[in-house]
């Protein structure tokens, strides 16, 4: 999971909608937030907690008042004010965007009714559309990150010390098993156990459809089917009106002087920008074709050698013979002559001594489609090492692909940049009216995706009604085939029990490794963690060759929580590009943490600020300006990407203003109100350059 951007609205401190805050990663994979202590950034962490599980941390007081209060001070009776987070992150080189919403009804000036919250999803396609996606919005989310496993990537840090100090509220063994794929084997498990009962449930008998229902359904489908169309057909009008526009205004910017060779370029790029998708998509479409035609020819290497080996085990043994043929041999008992020039007389010895190699020569024919299967046989081994570097090439044009739209989108977003800030202002209006129009393109054509995915859902709707009403005999072979079934289900459950014995042993032990050698470069106190069969994490001194538990301080706790969180997210990333069977097939992982250094002496703060972003590929920084000064400071500095800080407006009178210095430049922590309400703007730090 790579975090792209976080946006709030009306949620908590953060009055109506903020800017998005963008997330650094590569090198420089580091995201700083500064604020005081109140300034929402356990707000911002609970953002992230929110929008994807509906969950809170412990330090996040009153979790049902959500909305901002000013927003709601503001709105009319009888007015519903929305409250948002959204937040877009890439899986799988998947684009998703998810957004979580509530309202809250301002019924008069003291009552404030509050509305369930609901989950919304968009996946992008290859074609640059959004599309909803088939499954839950939960059950993707749950698939990629689950919420048991949410306290180990979003965090307060000055309470990491509970997992340990606590372990029993939270069970860290089970957590670590649905990180390590066993959670799945254990599901799997379960759902077999449960599709067995089913089985043998559906030996009774269905009872017939409500026809009449199902017709009445089905004309109802295929008029929602005709609308969506219509509704798709003026969605399209609609957007070939703004291209027709956005390129009028594409023209004036030519026509004008300074803007054009800005604007030639920015066309070239976009043009080639669509080129490069198309092909994309088609460079996937022979991947798939690859993978369905040829992908089989993998799994015959050892059919091929036993067939081989079968055969010339036969010709050994003299059971495939070469030689004449009875076409042959019944020729000359036809003619009643030998080749030998003797007469072959029904009945006799010398025309029964004849006939007798009829029987021999049988199996000529099976030689010859013997040979003709070995020619073929012999080409698997070519096939096979083709597939591989048809593969291998495909996959490459893939990635190279993806490098050249990523460079061309940057190229593009520089020329926008240049026009936007052009000296002359005709330019610059003629560049926002076209990023206005892309903008509303951009949406009409998600909707397309929308409409489209709305047809199909209905269309297969509709094809599910026609089944129902068609179908009205049974399988006759059912019994048998669900006995079977059973069979299959049950030596499924055997080797599922016997490979989750063996991967959890196997990641335990790598898990409890790595934990050892993070916890021993940043502590300097010669302990060593050990993690027991049940995944309980414990601190041990080698006391005269005797391994003796100790009691941790609350900061070696800290440490240990984080040593634990790093190996955790190191060893899935090795477990998941090297084995199929663990359950998260992304190999990245972020950290969200809220003041990670409170409770660490200076060492520690230092050794910490050196580790923490090496554990994740992204990682999230909430932090006061005292928690950052000093040697935090200069450890993180070289691996800093974005840097935001949270601007507390308070409404009292007698406010202290507070600032950070960040590269000779001040940005205000704290300032006041001249609305008399409370409320924290999200500020970007930007510099001229980055080093």
């Amino acid at each position: 999971m790579k975090l792209n951007y976080l946006q709030l609205c009306n949620f908590r401190q953060f009055y109506n909608k903020t800017p998005q805050i963008k997330f650094a990663s590569g090198e420089r994979n580091t995201t700083v937030i500064y604020g005081n202590n109140g300034a929402g950034k356990t707000t911002i962490l609970n953002a992230f907690t929110w929008v994807l599980y509906e969950r809170f941390t412990s330090a996040f007081a009153s979790p049902e008042l959500l909305v901002n209060q000013r927003a709601i001070t503001e709105a009319n009776l009888e007015q519903a004010v929305e409250c948002w987070v959204e937040l877009q992150f890439e899986h799988d080189r998947k684009l998703y965007q998810i957004k979580r919403k509530c309202y809250a009804n301002k019924i008069s000036d003291i009552e404030v009714k509050y509305t369930p919250t609901k989950l919304f999803m968009l996946v992008a396609g290859d074609d640059g559309r959004w599309y909803t996606p088939l499954e839950a919005a939960e059950d993707i989310i749950e698939r990629i990150l689950p919420a048991s496993l949410h306290q180990y990537f979003f965090f307060d840090g000055e309470r990491i010390d509970s997992f340990f100090r606590h372990n029993q509220e939270y069970s860290i063994a089970e957590d670590t098993k649905e990180l390590l794929g066993v959670k799945i084997l254990d599901r799997a498990i379960e759902h077999l156990k449960k599709a067995k009962r089913t089985l043998q449930e559906e030996l009774q008998e269905l009872g017939d459809a409500r026809t009449k229902e199902l017709v009445s359904r089905q004309i109802k489908l295929e008029q929602d089917i005709e609308s969506l169309k219509q509704e798709l057909k003026d969605n399209i009008t609609k957007v070939q009106q703004l291209e027709q526009h956005k390129l009028h205004l594409s023209r004036q910017l030519l026509d004008v002087s300074g803007a054009d060779k800005i604007q030639q370029l920015k066309t070239k790029l976009v043009s080639q920008q669509k080129n490069l998708k198309k092909d994309l998509i088609q460079s996937k479409i022979k991947l798939k074709k690859i993978l369905s035609q040829t992908s089989h020819t993998v799994f015959l290497d050892n059919i091929s050698d036993r067939f081989i080996t079968l055969l010339q085990n036969l010709r050994d043994r003299g059971q495939l013979s070469s030689g004449v043929k009875q076409e042959f041999i019944q020729q000359l008992l036809d003619r009643q002559s030998c080749i030998c020039g003797s007469t072959l007389i029904p009945e006799t010895n010398t025309y029964n001594n004849v006939k007798s190699w009829l029987k021999k020569v049988e199996l000529k024919n099976i030689e010859e489609s013997a040979i003709r299967l070995e020619t073929q046989v012999t080409k698997i081994e070519f096939q096979t090492s083709d597939f591989w570097q048809q593969l291998d090439q495909q996959q490459a044009e893939i990635n190279h692909q993806y490098l050249e739209i990523n460079r061309l989108e940057a190229e593009i977003n520089s020329a926008n940049k240049q026009l936007k800030t052009y000296p002359n202002r005709d330019i610059q209006q003629l560049q926002q009216q076209i990023e206005q129009i892309e903008a509303e393109i951009k949406n009409l054509i998600l909707e397309q995706g929308v409409n489209q995915q709305q047809q199909s859902d209905r269309a297969e709707q509709l094809h599910q009604l026609i089944k129902q009403i068609t179908q009205h005999k049974l399988t006759e072979n059912k019994q048998q085939i669900a006995q079977r079934r059973i069979s299959a289900a049950q030596e499924s459950i055997i080797r599922l029990n016997e490979v989750r014995t063996l991967l959890e042993k196997q990641f335990r032990l790598a898990l409890e490794q790595k934990v050892q050698e993070i916890f021993s470069f940043i502590s300097f106190t010669p302990y060593t963690p050990k993690l027991s069969n049940n995944y309980e994490l414990t601190l041990v001194q080698n006391i005269a060759g005797v391994e003796v538990p100790v009691a941790a301080s609350t900061g070696e706790n800290q440490i240990l929580s984080l040593s634990f969180i790093g190996g955790i997210i190191d060893r899935v990333r090795q477990w998941s590009q090297q084995n199929t069977l663990v359950g998260y097939d992304s190999s990245t992982f972020p950290i969200v943490m809220d003041s990670p250094f409170g409770s660490l002496d200076q060492i520690y703060r230092q050794q910490v600020a050196k580790a923490i972003p090496e554990l994740a590929n992204q990682l999230i920084i909430l932090a006061t300006k005292t928690q950052w000064r000093g040697e935090v400071q200069t450890e993180t500095k070289s691996r800093i990407g974005q840097e935001y800080v949270l601007t507390y407006y308070s409404p009292k009178t007698d406010c202290k203003p507070d600032w950070l210095d960040l590269e000779q430049q001040n940005y205000s922590l704290v300032r006041h109100s001249l609305n008399n309400f409370e409320y924290t703007e999200i500020v970007t730090i930007k510099y001229q350059c980055k080093s």
